[in-house]
């Protein structure tokens, strides 16, 4: 694997590599053809929190307008076209405001739209404030779309297969419950427990309402609870956490304010990895994606440009990779 000449992090295991950097830098100094699959989380340009990495509108920065956001999207999915193997896929999050733009990006670099997955999670915050007479702007998260686009094959998809390991998805690996894997997953509540659901949860709503035929075919997971975000930083300072304005400050010590749940991350990484592949996750954060990459016995190189994230990306990213060895030994 190749390194950029920026500040790298790795540990003993060499099963991951962090980048701090930015993302196009970064890229760049990649090899052509060197990673089997991108599972990332991009920014969605919709000035989340005034986040300045999410800039949108007021930031005045690259992700200012649809069209802009496109030709950024484009601009990173071209150097993922270039270090993708052929037949390696692409998976990326998005948000149903801007998505269509993620999708002409992606498109516009050479890559081939494959499917459109879907994340119910149903829990989502209000992003908006209430106003006079009941109104408001804007309605509450239920759901995110997930890309999934794939690097054109070189010949036919065994030839593609048996030539660089990529082209196709592997789905023994990703059946639910026997079944054949579906593009829509639904997350449990946290509150969730082994005997009932969560009033709010989205899975328990489902089995409700059809209860001769319970969804068992879909994927559930659930969503990442405090615990999980944690587990790794314990060394890291206690940090406020002022998301979404509550009235209460959380003291929490990994603050990135978008953690995907880590058995929805490992599912899209068995998914569209091949065993012993390379994951690459241009947009890293708190490296869940990484942790999945571990778990599941793949190789996980990351690029984050926000050092603030950073140390919590190697703390979380050194625990897993120690408990994924005693796993497997």
């Amino acid at each position: 694997m190749t390194a950029c000449k920026l500040s790298l992090y790795s540990d003993a295991t060499d099963r991951w590599r962090l980048l701090e950097a930015d993302m196009l830098a970064a890229l760049a100094k990649l090899p052509e053809n060197s990673v089997d699959c991108v599972v990332t989380d991009p920014p969605y340009g919709i000035a989340f929190h005034g986040e300045a990495w999410d800039g949108a509108g007021k930031a005045g920065r690259h992700l200012s307008d649809g069209e802009a956001f496109a030709a950024w999207a484009r601009a990173w999915a071209s150097e993922c076209l270039r270090v993708l193997k052929p037949g390696g896929h692409l998976v990326a999050f998005g948000s149903p405001r801007t998505f269509h733009r993620l999708v002409s990006g992606v498109e516009d670099s050479g890559l081939q739209i494959r499917d459109v997955l879907m994340w119910v999670y149903a829990q989502g915050t209000p992003k908006t404030r209430k106003l006079p007479g009941g109104l408001a702007a804007m309605l509450k998260p239920a759901y995110e779309p997930i890309l999934l686009a794939r690097k054109p094959l070189v010949g036919t998809t065994p030839r593609n297969l048996e030539e660089w390991g990529t082209g196709a998805l592997n789905v023994e690996a990703s059946r639910v419950n026997g079944y054949w894997p579906s593009h829509l997953a639904l997350s449990h509540s946290p509150d969730c427990t082994g005997e009932r659901c969560a009033s709010d949860c989205p899975a328990g709503l489902l089995d409700a309402a059809r209860p001769e035929l319970r969804p068992s075919r879909l994927f559930f997971c659930a969503k990442a609870s405090k615990a999980e975000r944690e587990t790794g930083c314990e060394a890291l300072p206690l940090q406020s956490d002022l998301l979404y304005s509550r009235p209460a400050v959380r003291l929490r010590r990994n603050i990135h304010p978008t953690v995907k749940p880590l058995a929805l991350m490992r599912w899209l990484v068995a998914l569209v990895t091949p065993p012993g592949g390379v994951v690459l996750d241009p947009f890293a954060g708190s490296a869940t994606t990484g942790i999945a990459a571990l778990l599941e016995d793949r190789v996980f190189l990351g690029i984050e440009r926000e050092p603030k994230y950073t140390d919590i990306a190697c703390s979380r990213l050194t625990h897993w990779a120690h408990e994924a060895e005693r796993e497997s030994s």
